[in-house]
Parts: structure tokens; C-alpha cells; sequence
């Protein structure tokens, strides 16, 4: 295993800290800045926040990369994926986020350096291994990518995921840029071997998706293996082990404090009285805010969010009369701050979510009304103006989309019963005209939340499942199911991908994350092997499909329909232009049959003519709205 003290001093020739270290010299400032420049012109690369932890994954000498696919952080195992073979990488997409982890912790145990990513939801699944991870530790570096969402824009809570460092000590680090991204991550896998711990890397929707320029290196050999070292006293957490481990777990996260301490992603600039503390993309927004308040503030930015760079901080606010904390959601940082003020006995006042927003993403707006708040400067607000009205823009499933023709199934044969959904493109059958979703928790709760439904007495409830959702947590709860004799009934919404993320491979697909070919695991076999009445069915073929729920609905116990049609996106264009239709103006009768039952957006209606119109633009061609339509008005061209 390579010395973690060289992978260091790698870093160090390309990181911030070789900046810091000649801060005050602005000869040497220049050179650096000139040797930078010259290398810059044939290492620059313009790159996604997640492309660039992709990267720096690669540079850092990663063998095994393991992921669930989840918003904010899909691009990550994509990217290394489409450069897995040049650089002999092993990317799996692991049938859910424990999986992942666990894949991950082989690698690592075996000496590999080890990649898992995960949008934040995702570590509540993962969990379970996590917890005890940090007391076996690690042998290989191993870093987990936990992607959070502020805002909730592809998620269903914003939970923030530095409770689950401080929970389960993991060290933490933030990036605030792409680049900061590409760095952090290399280190990442060295501060783990360090300390011999997992590393978590905490990037935000902004911090994953934005686009800038960023400079590449040279990628470090990978670490030789296999070398897994046989010790159950570290990796066999029975409790006579597991209490000897956790006084090692405080020592080695004592050591990650050691180290944050003088970590180059911690940096202060600015003078002033009044300081500001920014971690993550937060300092980015702080940066902007300060500018264009023109405020005379000194920063501390960090990148170090768990454990806290302690001694840094306290000196930092030791010589301030007021201290603002901006940091996106929760305030763990504000909280652990206040804390080592209140110890010091400072007389110091701190702000931080009674300025600062504690929901959603932060913006430089937010953040300059936040500062300007406390240094009591008069600060020019811009807001949209009143007669600005823009069109509104929900959410709605793809034209063609096979979901769409289920719901409708759904909807006429069990209309009043209650539908529960999960997470995926479908939670989109909850918008009207289909409003067939009651209920959507979390992945495969669609499964579980029926059974409870049903032992409570309810009838006929219908579970709606994704087939990549099926494979991440749908088959205990359907075991459950089984075994427990609930009366109910699943609709697998088999799309074959997994489209919301996308259209990554799933053990439904036939093929793996580097496009290997790989055994089809058969959901409707699977099913029929736990005992399940199960049928296969085209939703698209509606008359059909409307028979075989009829059937479902009216057998005791468990049954499952397994709606199989790819989804629209994955269809090619010469199929997709095969055929379409139109409305016969003559025959329709303007009673919006298919638009109100249907919402597609290939559907329009003329207010004028009082006729059904498609855009043939947007039709793909799936014929759904001709079998709806019950004067036969619409028709193939």
C-alpha cells in the first residue's frame, strides 16, 4: 500500500495550499501564478462539479467505483464509466445504496482504493453498514459521495447529511468549486488511508451540476491488490470487539481533527472586525455578497466540515466583534462555533440561520441580504418585478411515456381504491388528469405502505413500482407481502432503465455500467418464484391491460402486473417516426375525453374550432389517446 505522505505532497504541488504558502511574497506569487498559467493551457478542461470529482477519483488512484444513481449525483459513475476501460477502473451500478457501500468495503478490505456514490436520501439506505464501517475502518481509502439537494429539486426532503458525519464520525469534506471538487477528491482517498476511516465528500446540487474550468494532473498508480489482511478484532463488529473499537474511532477522528487543522482546503482571507465563515458552495455565494456589498469583512472558508478545524476557528473569532455563519441548511457549523465561543467565555456576537435562510438552496442574493443585514448596509434589492408573469411550467410525464397508459388502467378499474407510488418519473402520476398516486415515501415504500393498508383493512389497493426501484428495495417488502398473506396488489412499471436518473442500467437491462453485457434478471420469473399472481402486459395495449387488473383486483392475495414497454426516451427515431396520428375534425366532437383522462403533452385543444388537436412534434406515435378517444376521432396518418 502506498505511503498516504507522498499522496500528500502530490496534491500539494497542484492544491491551494502551495497559494497559501505565498501569500505574502508576491514575487513567488507571480512565478506560481505564471507556472500555473503555462500548465493550465494544456490541463484545463471545462467540466461539471461531478465530471470533475469523477476525474479526481481517476487521478487519486481509484480501482472500484460502486454506485446507486440518484440526482445530484449521477453524472459521477458516468463519467468514470465512459473512462473505465482507459484507466482500468471496475464501475458497478449496485442494486441500491447499501449494496454500493458494501461493494465499496470488499474493495477497500482488499487494499483497493474505493469509490461509492449516492445522492444524500441514499445514505439513509446505506446506513446500516455505515455505522459500524467506522469502527472496523478501512484498509484501502475509501470516500462516499453523498450529493445533497437543498431545495428539494429532485428529491423528497433536503436532508443534510453532515448529521450523518458527526453521527457516525466520518471526516467530511465540502468542495466549492469544480476544481475544489477534483482536489478534494484525489486527497480524499489519502486522508482515508491516514486516518483509516471512510472520507465522505459533501457536494450540493450547485457545487455538482455548475461548469467551470478546471485543471487536471497526472493520475497516481493504483494501489496493488488484493491484500485483504485477515483481523476479526477489526472486522467482526461482535460487541466484544465493537466496544474496543470505538476508543480507536475517537482517536482517528481526534487525528482527521489533527489534520483539518492545517488542511489547505481551510483558508482565511479579507480583514476586518466582522468575519464571515463559509463552508462548501456557501463560500462561493459569500464571495460574490462581500464584493458587491464592497463590506470589509475577513472570511474563513471550509472546506473541513467535519470534525471542525477547532484551534483554526477559535483563534478566527477569538479578535472579531461579530461573526456571521453562512452554510446551506442546517447549522451544524453555527451550532459547533457557538459552542467553542461559549467555552472560550467570548463576548462575540454570531449570527447564522437568523440571517440566513435554513431551507433551500442559498443564492448570492440571499447571502448579501443576510450580511448587509448585520453590518447594517443599505443593500439594493432586485426583486421580479409584478408585471413579469411567467407561464407556469409543472412536471409532467414524456409523450408516449408507458406509465401514463397505466395510470389510466389503474384509474378504470379501481378509481376510489388507494394507489400508493415510489420514487421514479411515475411519483408524476400524482399531477391530474391522472391523479393516480395517493402515497410516495421512500424506495420501495409503495410495496410496504400497501401491506399495511391492507392488514388495516383497506381493499383493492393498487402499489405502483418502478423496475429499477423493484431491484433497490421492492422485493423484501413483496416477500412480506407473500409471507404475511396481505391482500394486494403491485403494478411493476417496468421501462426497462432507470429513466428519472438517466437511464442507467439496472439487473433488468442486460447490460452493466461499462456496457457489458450481463444476465437479465426476469421480474415477472422472480415474482412467480416468491408465489405471486403475476401477468405480463403492454399498458399500451389498453383493452388488455384493463382485463389483466380486473383479474388482479379480483384475486385474493398477492398479485403482480409486470408492465413491460420501454420508455419513450430509449425508443430510436426511426420507430419513433414510423407512425403518427391525427384528429379527424369532422368525427371529434370537442369533448376532451383525451386530454381529461390522459394529459399528454402531445394534446392540445382549440378554443376556436372547439377540436382536439396533436402536435406532431410531440407524438411518438404510442396510440394511447386513438384507443381513449370514444368517437374513434383520432387516427394513424
Amino acid at each position: 500500500m502506498r505511503n498516504a505522505k507522498s499522496e500528500r505532497k502530490y496534491f500539494r504541488c497542484w492544491g491551494t495550499e502551495a497559494c497559501a504558502s505565498v501569500d505574502d511574497d508576491g514575487v513567488k506569487r507571480f512565478i506560481f501564478f505564471i507556472l500555473n498559467l503555462l500548465l493550465g493551457v494544456f490541463m484545463k478542461s471545462l467540466m461539471m462539479g461531478n465530471e470533475a470529482i469523477g476525474r479526481g477519483a481517476i487521478e487519486g488512484g481509484v480501482s472500484i467505483v460502486s454506485a446507486y444513481p440518484g440526482t445530484p449525483s449521477s453524472e459521477i459513475p458516468a463519467y468514470i464509466a465512459d473512462h473505465a476501460h482507459e484507466h482500468n477502473v471496475f464501475v458497478e451500478y449496485s442494486t441500491n445504496e447499501k449494496v454500493a457501500l458494501e461493494v465499496a468495503i470488499g474493495a477497500s478490505w482488499s487494499g483497493l482504493r474505493a469509490l461509492v456514490t449516492m445522492k444524500h436520501v441514499g445514505v439513509n439506505v446505506a446506513a446500516d453498514a455505515l455505522m459500524s464501517l467506522t469502527y472496523t475502518g478501512t484498509d484501502g481509502g475509501l470516500v462516499l459521495v453523498s450529493a445533497d439537494d437543498p431545495s428539494c429539486h429532485s428529491s423528497q426532503n433536503e436532508q443534510d447529511n453532515r448529521y450523518y458525519a458527526r453521527l457516525a464520525n466520518i471526516p467530511t469534506l465540502e468542495p466549492s468549486s469544480p476544481q475544489e471538487a477534483l482536489v478534494m477528491t484525489r486527497e480524499a482517498f489519502a486522508l482515508s488511508e491516514d486516518v483509516g476511516l471512510p472520507v465522505m465528500l459533501r457536494p450540493t446540487t450547485r457545487s455538482c451540476h455548475c461548469r467551470a474550468d478546471v485543471e487536471t494532473g497526472e493520475k497516481l498508480p493504483q494501489n496493488e491488490g488484493p491484500a485483504f489482511e485477515h483481523d476479526i478484532t477489526h472486522k467482526v463488529t461482535i460487541p466484544a470487539h465493537a466496544r474496543l473499537l470505538h476508543p480507536e474511532l475517537l482517536e482517528k477522528v481526534e487525528r482527521a481533527r489533527e489534520l483539518f487543522e492545517k488542511s489547505p482546503f481551510n483558508w482565511i482571507e479579507g480583514h476586518g472586525t466582522v468575519g464571515v465563515i463559509g463552508s462548501g458552495i456557501s463560500y462561493a455565494y459569500v464571495k460574490e455578497a462581500v464584493s458587491l456589498l464592497g463590506a470589509d469583512v475577513e472570511v474563513l472558508k471550509l472546506g473541513t466540515v467535519h470534525p471542525l478545524p477547532k484551534d483554526l476557528i477559535t483563534t478566527f473569532i477569538t479578535s472579531k466583534e461579530k461573526i456571521i455563519i453562512v452554510e446551506e441548511m442546517e447549522p451544524v457549523v453555527e451550532e459547533q462555533v457557538k459552542a467553542f465561543a461559549y467555552d472560550l467565555g467570548l463576548d462575540v456576537d454570531i449570527h447564522g440561520k437568523d440571517v440566513i435562510p435554513r431551507m433551500g438552496e442559498l443564492t448570492t442574493t440571499r447571502v448579501k441580504a443576510g450580511l448587509a443585514q448585520v453590518l447594517s448596509i443599505q443593500h439594493e434589492e432586485h426583486p421580479v418585478s409584478d408585471d413579469v408573469v411567467l407561464p407556469p411550467r409543472p412536471p409532467t410525464l414524456c409523450p408516449g411515456c408507458p406509465h401514463r397508459a397505466t395510470f389510466y388502467c389503474i384509474n378504470k378499474v379501481a378509481k376510489k381504491s388507494i394507489k400508493t407510488s415510489d420514487i421514479g418519473c411515475y411519483t408524476l402520476g400524482v399531477v391530474a388528469p391522472l391523479s393516480a398516486v395517493d402515497t410516495t415515501l421512500c424506495m420501495g415504500a409503495s410495496i410496504g405502505v400497501a401491506c399495511g393498508l391492507a392488514a388495516a383493512g383497506n381493499k383493492g389497493v393498487f402499489a405502483t413500482i418502478g423496475d429499477s426501484t423493484f431491484f433497490h428495495t421492492g422485493i423484501p417488502p413483496l416477500i412480506d407481502a407473500v409471507y404475511n398473506g396481505h391482500d394486494i396488489n403491485v403494478v411493476v412499471l417496468d421501462n426497462r432503465t432507470t429513466a428519472m436518473t438517466g437511464h442507467q442500467p439496472h439487473p433488468g437491462t442486460g447490460w452493466t455500467a461499462t456496457r457489458r453485457e450481463a444476465p437479465k434478471i426476469d421480474i415477472a420469473e422472480l415474482c412467480i418464484s416468491l408465489g405471486a399472481y403475476t401477468q405480463v402486459v403492454d399498458p399500451q395495449d389498453l383493452d388488455d391491460t384493463v382485463e389483466a387488473m380486473k383479474r388482479a383486483r379480483d384475486h385474493e392475495g398477492v398479485s403482480v402486473i409486470v408492465a413491460m414497454r420501454p420508455c419513450a426516451l430509449l425508443v430510436g427515431p426511426i420507430e419513433r417516426d414510423a407512425e403518427h396520428f391525427e384528429v379527424d375534425t369532422e368525427t371529434c366532437n370537442g369533448c376532451k375525453a383525451c386530454i381529461k383522462q390522459l394529459g399528454c403533452p402531445a394534446l392540445l385543444f382549440d378554443e376556436e374550432s372547439k377540436k382536439a388537436e396533436i402536435d406532431t412534434l410531440l407524438c411518438t406515435g404510442c396510440g394511447v389517446c386513438a384507443q381513449v378517444c370514444p368517437f374513434n376521432a383520432i387516427t394513424s396518418m
